[in-house]
């Protein structure tokens, strides 16, 4: 829908495959899963577009200190520093 995602009735503008297939659906009666959708879109060139800025609410130091203390804790290592990983 050339109006957008949100002149559609979403909340967002962001067009998932689960909308598109609803939209196809509605059009044209013709049911479609989201891995149907994907491979119709990219038999037509159509590509997945992301976002070229960031979130106004981004919080830098926020994401600096989960990266400087959470992310350490959350991560896996092995438990003696003798022993090597699988991965």
């Amino acid at each position: 829908m050339k109006q957008g995602a949100i002149a559609a009735g979403y909340s967002t503008e962001m067009w998932t495959l689960k909308r598109i297939g609803t939209l196809i659906e509605e059009k044209f009666g013709v049911h479609l899963v989201p891995s149907s959708v994907w491979r119709l879109l990219a038999g037509m060139g159509w590509s997945v577009q992301r976002p070229t800025g960031r979130a106004r609410e981004r919080d830098e130091g926020a994401i600096r200190n989960w990266k400087a203390k959470r992310w350490p804790a959350l991560k896996k290592s092995p438990r003696g520093s003798d022993e090597s990983s699988s991965s």
